[in-house]
């Protein structure tokens, strides 16, 4: 009973996600990158790689992207020059907010539009339901 229920959860948390990222603006490795960045300050080309379970030189690719569009700063690492730090900058942040808030925004109306009062209710308790799951 407990595995069937954490399978249709997963499944359903899976489903849900890939609905709200057909409507993102950003490629989603490019707002990830961010993500890490902002919630984590700086990090190398090789940290975030890891991260986010690529291989360094797609990871290199994705970063010299956001940098081409100034969304990131490069600097090299002070213990080894070699090495890059990537830093998320002021209008890699607003890009970010701007994607947060228009994946909020989407969840928003479709929590409003497509739910009756109760299912509302229901959804108001998720975040922290799910905050209390530790797999």
């Amino acid at each position: 009973m407990d595995e069937e229920l954490a399978e249709e959860l997963r499944a359903a948390i899976g489903d849900f996600v890939r609905r709200v990222r057909l409507h993102d603006h950003m490629p989603r490795g490019q707002a990830a990158v961010l993500g890490h960045l902002d919630r984590t300050g700086p990090l190398s080309i090789a940290d975030l790689a890891r991260r986010e379970g690529v291989r360094h030189q797609t990871m290199t690719r994705t970063v010299h992207l956001l940098h081409d569009r100034a969304l990131v700063a490069l600097s090299p690492d002070e213990q080894d020059r070699r090495r890059q730090v990537v830093t998320v900058t002021e209008s890699g942040r607003r890009a970010l907010d701007g994607e947060r808030r228009h994946r909020a925004s989407g969840i928003a109306r479709a929590i409003r539009d497509d739910l009756d009062d109760d299912e509302r209710e229901i959804v108001r308790r998720i975040p922290e339901i799910l905050g209390k799951l530790r797999p």
